[in-house]
């Protein structure tokens, strides 16, 4: 049986008139859309809730008309129906009120790498950094390139991007982790499969209050970008390396003018740094497995592409799909995407009943 804190619920409905109140009398406009910020995620909680009263209180008069001799059978035959559709209402209620990661509306920093295998490694990031490409056009997601180095024969060694769009960061953050592949090479003459790997990293795209970065805490180095060559190769030392003392930290950006390349490494710097803090808290409380799905964890082997067969196989949820075509398309991601979300709830639904 659903268990919900009625007093966290009550205190939810209390807060959502006041919101309204506060927006009706007119405040500044940062107030204003701060407010309807709020208003606006409160705004699920509060409908479900309606409809599970609403369900209650059809269910409490049908337990009135099993009195009446004539209703009676009418209302049992509608009782059964009803029981399940509130316990439903509930369930999805529970999952609603689940304590919220601060990160999920915030935009995302992407950041691909070739593993191991070599050029078939870099042609393999290349693959698929066009898949969250294609799917972020789909949700019609902004990507922006921040730095890319390319491959020898193709494909990437390294890009990192920045992703914008609402909710972008809920949706990739379980993406983090090492992306194996399985397939025959173009190289590759005797028709032999070939296993290489690529990480993904996806970081919270933190903004200036999140994070302070000291002046004194970071060296600017400018250079001349280097490459194979076209149209990101710049002629000039406009390229911008940053280094985090205290943490060692590194990134550079050569793909615009100096002051672009400077803004676009700060926010990759600081949204590493956001991401560290995080992965820290994320560890501090995690006591179980599970609790790490979302945590990002860059060394663990998540999923495997196999071309020959077809499929795609996520290995923390064992889920396989023999949809690999349309995944690298990333038309088929919202289908992985919603089994790793449903699992995480699960657990941390499980979690709560333990403590219970």
């Amino acid at each position: 049986m659903t268990i919900l804190p009625q007093d966290k619920i009550d205190q939810l409905l209390d807060r959502h008139a006041e919101i309204q109140n506060l927006m009706n009398d007119g405040p500044d406009q940062e107030t204003y859309i701060k407010l309807a910020q709020e208003f606006s995620a409160l705004g699920p909680v509060v409908e479900k809730v309606h409809e599970r009263n609403a369900a209650r209180e059809e269910l409490d008069g049908l337990e009135e008309l099993l009195s009446d001799p004539e209703m009676r059978d009418m209302a049992e035959a509608e009782m059964p129906d009803l029981k399940d559709r509130i316990a439903s209402l509930e369930d999805d209620l529970q999952i609603l009120l689940l304590p919220k990661d601060a990160a999920d509306e915030k935009n995302a920093i992407l950041e691909v790498r070739a593993g191991t295998g070599g050029s078939e490694a870099a042609l393999f990031a290349g693959d698929l950094f066009r898949m969250y490409q294609r799917h972020a056009e789909q949700q019609g997601w902004k990507v922006e390139v921040l730095s890319e180095s390319p491959g020898e024969v193709g494909g990437y060694k390294e890009i990192v991007a920045s992703i914008s769009g609402h909710g972008v960061f809920a949706r990739l953050k379980f993406e983090s982790g090492v992306h194996r592949v399985q397939r025959v090479p173009e190289t590759e003459s005797g028709g032999r499969i070939h296993t290489s790997a690529a990480t993904v990293a996806v970081l919270p795209e933190a903004e200036e209050v999140d994070i302070e970065i000291r002046n004194e805490d970071i060296r600017i180095d400018t250079m001349r970008a280097s490459g194979a060559g076209g149209q990101h190769v710049n002629t000039t030392d406009s390229a911008v390396r940053i280094t985090h003392i205290p943490t060692g930290i590194v990134v550079i950006s050569a793909e615009k003018s100096q002051h672009q390349n400077r803004a676009a490494a700060m926010k990759e710097l600081r949204s590493r740094l956001y991401d560290m803090e995080r992965q820290k808290a994320d560890q501090e409380r995690a006591d179980s497995r599970k609790g790490q799905v979302g945590s990002g964890d860059r060394s663990e082997r998540i999923r495997t592409y196999n071309f020959p067969q077809g499929r795609v196989t996520d290995h923390r949820i064992n889920l396989t799909l023999y949809k690999l075509d349309r995944m690298i398309a990333g038309e088929g991601l919202d289908e992985l995407f919603d089994a790793l979300i449903t699992d995480w709830q699960a657990s941390q639904l499980a979690a709560l009943g333990d403590r219970a």
